[in-house]
């Protein structure tokens, strides 16, 4: 990597290497990152004092999702230089990587060594403990915020308040609301969520009411469960107050939100208003990954399936999940043939996983395509490095089943 004239001294180069490394973090450019991390390396940069530049190429790693890579620089950098900011940093990147336990253990450390806890190292713990319902371990980390004078901040007790929802302890989720002092929009919606979740409908409608305040995410909320439980009209009535009244627009979240609604209901008249309105917002299937995913979704598992099968084909951009939908919307139509057949392109543009293996060995089994399901299931590891599911192994038994059953009749 070649570098411009102005980085005459080594204090100047380094100046310059933390800029890229911020750069490829906030973009997620984790090839141009080793790049440069390469460079520092080589050039003997990282032996210079208070550079910190290995604290600025572990959030890259961290932010870019490399855990292995971000845990060594984690490692590399002396006690002395470490701070709160790398803790949490590592944290979050073990829990986004699906290493909840990893992140949780790593707060113990963080408590053993020392470490000031701030708001922000709060918010990620108790997301984590959202993430695996961990309700025992989140208890402990608000009893410690509450010692530390944190519970005063909003965030943090938004987090832990979000943390109980999440693991259904309404009770504590609503005395840690109460004791809030600093409530605003987003508590009281943490709490919509939760309220309609395990309390129900009625319930939530009353809380809604009662709101001083309400953002995008607290009428869709609204909207969602009343799509979910068969209300078309008073969804229908709840947007156009929301839209006509208030001069809330949906953004993509709040679209796949209700499109997930829709899906879940069988909804499909809603779910084509869903569909019409977005266009209209400039929100289109075609870009944009998510929305596209959630469209064809509910198209399929609403008996639409020819409609969903034009949407996969349109779309511009296509990841795992995208394909994992269209297969599944196959394999419930019972198009096992297509489906295998479009297993095939899936290969060309993105990486199976085990959700992928229940979508095509459940074909398989409804199709009667024995030999294609054994031969699959079987190859699971050797060739496409996917450690089977229960899921995967339910399929098997289905499929050997119901060979056993039509053997016998």
């Amino acid at each position: 990597m070649r570098w411009p004239g102005v980085c005459s001294t080594p204090s100047s180069l380094a100046r310059h290497c933390r800029a890229l490394m911020r750069s490829c973090a906030r973009h997620s450019v984790l090839g141009t990152g080793q790049k440069v991390h390469a460079t520092v390396i080589t050039s003997g940069l990282l032996s210079l004092p208070k550079t910190f530049l290995r604290n600025v190429i572990l959030h890259m790693y961290a932010a870019c999702g490399d855990v292995l890579a971000a845990r060594k620089l984690f490692d590399e950098i002396p006690i002395t230089q470490k701070d709160t900011v790398d803790w949490t940093t590592l944290m979050d990147s073990y829990s986004r990587g699906g290493l909840s336990m990893d992140a949780l253990s790593l707060f113990v450390s963080m408590r053993r060594e020392g470490v000031l806890i701030d708001d922000i190292t709060m918010v990620s713990v108790f997301s984590t403990c959202s993430k695996v319902g961990n309700s025992v371990f989140g208890i402990q980390v608000h009893a410690c915020m509450i010692k530390m004078g944190l519970n005063f901040c909003v965030k943090p007790g938004n987090a832990a308040m979000d943390m109980y929802v999440k693991c259904g302890l309404m009770g504590d989720a609503k005395t840690t609301f109460d004791e809030m002092t600093g409530r605003n929009v987003v508590s009281w919606t943490v709490l919509l969520w939760g309220v309609m979740k395990w309390e129900g409908l009625e319930r939530g409608k009353n809380l809604f009411d009662e709101m001083p305040e309400r953002n995008e995410i607290a009428w869709t909320i609204m909207i969602a469960r009343y799509v979910e439980n068969g209300f078309s009209k008073e969804a229908f009535g709840l947007l156009t107050e929301m839209i006509f009244e208030y001069g809330f627009h949906l953004n993509c979240a709040s679209f796949c939100s209700l499109l997930s609604s829709c899906t879940q209901s069988g909804d499909v008249v809603m779910g084509k208003w869903v569909h019409t309105y977005a266009l209209k917002a400039t929100i289109d299937a075609l870009t944009d990954v998510k929305f596209g995913t959630a469209l064809l979704d509910m198209y399929a598992k609403c008996g639409r399936i020819n409609t969903a099968i034009r949407v996969f084909k349109f779309m511009h951009m296509r990841n795992v999940v995208t394909w994992n939908a269209m297969l599944g919307g196959l394999a419930m139509h019972g198009k096992g043939a297509m489906v295998l057949e479009m297993f095939d392109q899936m290969l060309e543009e993105a990486k199976p996983n085990d959700v992928t293996f229940t979508a095509v060995l459940s074909a398989c089994s409804h199709s009667g395509l024995v030999d294609e399901g054994r031969q699959l299931f079987y190859s699971l590891e050797n060739v496409y490095g996917v450690r089977p599911s229960m899921e995967n192994y339910a399929c098997m038994v289905d499929l050997f089943g119901s060979v056993w059953t039509s053997r016998r009749s």
